[in-house]
Parts: structure tokens; C-alpha cells; sequence
């Protein structure tokens, strides 16, 4: 397992980061971390539009499921075959969106071992690929203003910040189901929780880890909520652009 994640994610996170200081002249870590972090989510960009797809979906089926919610209310198991019959039957996939999060993490946990493990702003040449060349300085200071390599309160807050507008943003709220005169099950409750977890508890969470481990990290976690916010907003204009021209 170790073997993997150090091929797949260490080592080419590793080798990106050397490559973008060596050919970016002006690039110091922290903009190299800035570059290397637009480029994977260019990269999960078909896993994040269909999540952000999904998302849209699922709020505009709120009259349909609100409808079986009261049609099916005592009898729960219906409800719910109801519900995946629904949402099968519109090709959506309600858990789209928690792959995109799960796949940060070990980008993260790559950042963190790259910066703090193994040593930077000195480079481990045996970990470089052939055509990736070692380059003469490695300036720790992102735009002359935060060492990366260390701690930054500011920039794990500004992670926690915009963490919090992505997940607003991203996140359609669930209409609860009293409103609708029936009683809400299990699966909408747990829904309602983790919404309410993802929202205020997460970008706690965010900023914690942010803080406690290097700005590397926050500085990846806020450029990566940034882009996914103007992500969110073209491909939900596309999106509507598309079905209103249907």
C-alpha cells in the first residue's frame, strides 16, 4: 500500500513541484504549490463537473422526492426504493460529490510529507524523475510574504474561509421534511447532520489541520476552494444554459 501511494501520489507531487520551480523562473515554492494545485483540479475537473451536475439535479427532483416522501410516509422501506428508483431512473449518483473530497487527502498528506518529511528546500535527487532537473535555489517564501514551510495563522484561516463559501455554495440545502407534512427517515436526517457537519465542522477541521501542519497545505486547500468556486459557478451557467435551450 505504501508502495502504491509513493507512486502514485508522493512521487509524482514531488517531481511536479521540482519541475515547476526549475522551469518557472520566477516561481517560489508557494507558486509552484499555487500552479501544481490548478493543474490537478484541471485534472479531476470530469470528477468535479459531474459531481457539480449532480448536485443541480438533485435540487431540481426536491418536488418529486418531497412528493414520494409524502405519498410513501409510513412505510419507509418503499420510501427509500422509491427514492434510488428516482434517482436511478435520472442517472444520478448522490454520492458523486464525496469522491471528489476523499481524493484530496492523500494529496494533502503528500504535501505535508514533501515539505516536512523530506527536507525541502533541499532536494532528493533519487526521487526525481530522468527529465526533471534540479534547480539551483529553492525560495521557501511565497510571494516574499509567508514561509510555507513553516506555520501561518492567516493563511490557515483564509483555508477555513474559503472552505466554508465552497461548501455553501456547493451544497444545495435540504428542505426539511416537516415542511412537506411528513415525518423525516433516517436517511434524511443523517443527510440534514452531515450537511450541517460538512459546513460549520469542516472548515474547522480545515483550518486545524492547516494550521497545526504548514502553509503548504492551507495555501493548497484555499487556492483548491477558490478554483472550485468559479468551477461551480461556469459549469452551473453552463448547465442551466443548456437546459434552457432544450
Amino acid at each position: 500500500m505504501f508502495t502504491l501511494y509513493h507512486e502514485i501520489v508522493y512521487q509524482p507531487l514531488y517531481n511536479g513541484l521540482i519541475f515547476l520551480i526549475d522551469v518557472v523562473p520566477w516561481a517560489d515554492a508557494g507558486i509552484a504549490v499555487v500552479i501544481l494545485t490548478v493543474l490537478v483540479k484541471l485534472i479531476l475537473f470530469p470528477l468535479s463537473k459531474k459531481a457539480i451536475v449532480t448536485q443541480v439535479r438533485m435540487k431540481a427532483l426536491e418536488p418529486e422526492l418531497a412528493s414520494i416522501r409524502v405519498k410513501y410516509k409510513d412505510d419507509k422501506q418503499t420510501q427509500a426504493q422509491k427514492t434510488m428508483a428516482l434517482y436511478k431512473d435520472k442517472k444520478i449518483n448522490p454520492f458523486a460529490g464525496i469522491v471528489v473530497i476523499l481524493i484530496q487527502f492523500p494529496i494533502i498528506i503528500g504535501l505535508y510529507s514533501i515539505f516536512l518529511k523530506s527536507g525541502l528546500p533541499t532536494i532528493t535527487t533519487d526521487l526525481l524523475y530522468s527529465f526533471v532537473s534540479t534547480p539551483s535555489v529553492v525560495n521557501m517564501h511565497f510571494l516574499t510574504l509567508v514561509d510555507i514551510g513553516q506555520k501561518s495563522l492567516w493563511l490557515a484561516l483564509i483555508a477555513a474561509a474559503t472552505q466554508y463559501f465552497q461548501i455553501k455554495f456547493a451544497i444545495p440545502t435540504i428542505t426539511p421534511a416537516t415542511s412537506t407534512g411528513a415525518k423525516p427517515t433516517f436517511q434524511e436526517d443523517l443527510a440534514r447532520s452531515m450537511q450541517v457537519q460538512m459546513k460549520y465542522v469542516f472548515p474547522v477541521m480545515v483550518f486545524f489541520i492547516s494550521y497545526n501542519i504548514l502553509s503548504a497545505v492551507a495555501l493548497y486547500w484555499t487556492v483548491s476552494n477558490l478554483f472550485a468556486i468559479g468551477q461551480e459557478i461556469v459549469v452551473r451557467r453552463k448547465f442551466h444554459l443548456g437546459e434552457s435551450n432544450k
